[in-house]
């Protein structure tokens, strides 16, 4: 309890294959089961004490899957954060949302907003939901609007350094993850973070995400304090 990871993120994956393994026909009842995995996490984490947890929850490359998947996804987003505000107030849980909002769909834009108003007030942890999100995108528009403020004469260009990049991005109001946890096998990072990530300890788990439990997040946490996080730095120099 005494080196906990201040932030976790977490690339939520293997819900389709639970659903093929389970026996159902689509991929649905996977995503279904994915919101109790992620409630746990979250629940688990707040207990914990972690300050931050982001969750990558619909990238942007996902909306060239199925359209019915698609909308099923959106259906079961909106149903969930309706069905959550008791958890997220009763755990003092902040909501949160990154990524290409506008893209999601107006009911979805309307619920995700109600309910980051009515959580704002609370201080355990935040929640961040990754929607519509993609790093390099995320970079790209960081880019783009330091670009903008240097055409604008509001910025020179040696004064663009790493902590406005980090300001440019979605997440310039926490830090950067210490631990990042991908479920299902899956060794990749899928443009999830990529700049703020760089020195992140990286944990992959063989449980496919709705299996998900609290008793998985502690034994991603156990690896993350068994490790020793160097940053350049040589053992010696840490000792």
């Amino acid at each position: 309890m005494n080196n906990l990871p201040e932030h976790i993120a977490i690339i939520m994956d293997g819900n389709g294959r639970w659903a093929k393994q389970h026996g159902f026909l689509t991929r649905i009842k996977g995503h279904e089961r994915g919101v109790l995995a992620l409630k746990a996490a979250a629940t688990g984490a707040a207990e914990l004490g972690i300050k931050y947890l982001t969750v990558y929850a619909f990238s942007s490359e996902n909306w060239s899957r199925p359209q019915a998947e698609v909308n099923a996804l959106m259906r079961i987003l909106v149903k969930s954060i309706k069905r959550e505000l008791k958890t997220l107030m009763e755990k003092n849980i902040r909501l949160n949302a990154i990524g290409n909002l506008s893209t999601l769909p107006k009911d979805c834009q309307d619920e995700l907003q109600e309910v980051m108003n009515a959580t704002a007030g609370n201080d355990h942890m935040v929640l961040t939901l990754a929607l519509s999100y993609g790093s390099r995108q995320e970079i790209t528009q960081a880019m783009q609007s330091l670009a903008l403020q240097v055409a604008n004469g509001e910025l020179k260009p040696e004064d663009i350094d790493q902590a406005a990049i980090s300001g440019a991005l979605h997440t310039a109001e926490m830090p950067d993850p210490d631990l990042v946890i991908r479920t299902s096998g899956e060794q990749r990072i899928s443009n999830f973070l990529l700049w703020q990530i760089s020195y992140a300890e990286l944990v992959f788990l063989n449980v496919l995400w709705p299996d998900f439990s609290k008793e998985h997040l502690e034994q991603a946490i156990a690896q993350f304090q068994g490790r020793e996080r160097r940053i350049g730095k040589t053992s010696e120099q840490l000792k």
